[in-house]
């Protein structure tokens, strides 16, 4: 069920100013080996784990794989809520999420593509539409979805926006939050097979209010939390 796909390791992160991320090569089961390990071990009343980890933010202390957390909300207020099945995830099972999440990570071994847009767009294709993995030979459903995303956003009716970056204060999972606003119409033509469950959970729409659904994994509430904060400037007018 799971592999120990390359991955990116954070090394250094700054949002302000310049932005800049920076990455080194890692694999995914780093950052299991001591977030999920460290969940296990306070759940049991343990902390000896957490207390050498230290400081969650201090990326000098432990391999930290970071996740883009994105939230798709429309222009009238939808966004696509996740909740994640406890069978068929590693990390946050039982949780709602925003919808699309992926750990930064590269198609295949042999490619560093270093790319947050085109790992943000394999994971609406396979969350949202349900298309395979395999980028290498794609098959042509996410072909044309990627064009006409490509296009949409060319034409801004697609606009992402950065909303922070954090730290999950249970499994130390890092999380660029990003939110995608879609005008209503697009997001109609794109995702009008959207699935109403795939390979992590079962996915639904919902309204973007101000509320939190519950229980909520962390990096869901803190990207609608700041969507609705500044949802002026994001355009966006629920209701």
């Amino acid at each position: 069920m799971f592999e120990n796909r390359p991955a990116y390791r954070l090394l250094d992160a700054q949002l302000t100013n310049t932005p800049m991320l920076c990455f080194g090569p890692a694999h995914y089961f780093d950052a299991v080996n001591v977030g999920e390990a460290a969940a296990h071990e306070l759940a049991t009343g343990g902390k000896a784990l957490r207390n050498r980890v230290g400081d969650p933010r201090d990326l000098n202390r432990r391999p930290a794989l970071m996740a883009i957390t994105t939230l798709t909300v429309t222009r009238s207020g939808s966004y696509v809520l996740h909740w994640r099945d406890p069978a068929k995830v590693a990390h946050a099972g039982g949780l709602h999420q925003v919808m699309p999440v992926g750990v930064f990570q590269p198609v295949h071994d042999a490619q560093r593509d270093l790319d947050l847009w085109w790992n943000i767009t394999r994971e609406y294709g396979e969350e949202f539409l349900g298309t395979r993995e395999d980028y290498q030979h794609p098959d042509r459903k996410f072909t044309t979805f990627r064009a006409h995303f490509e296009d949409a956003r060319k034409q801004n009716n697609i606009q992402p926006y950065c909303l922070g970056l954090g730290v999950d204060p249970l499994t130390f999972a890092v999380d660029l939050l990003t939110v995608t606003v879609i005008e209503d119409a697009t997001f109609h033509d794109l995702f009008s097979g959207l699935v109403r469950e795939n390979d992590e959970g079962t996915v639904s729409l919902a309204r973007f209010d101000g509320t939190l659904p519950r229980p909520v994994q962390p990096a869901g509430a803190a990207a609608l939390r700041l969507a609705w904060r500044h949802r002026a400037r994001l355009g966006i007018s629920p209701g």
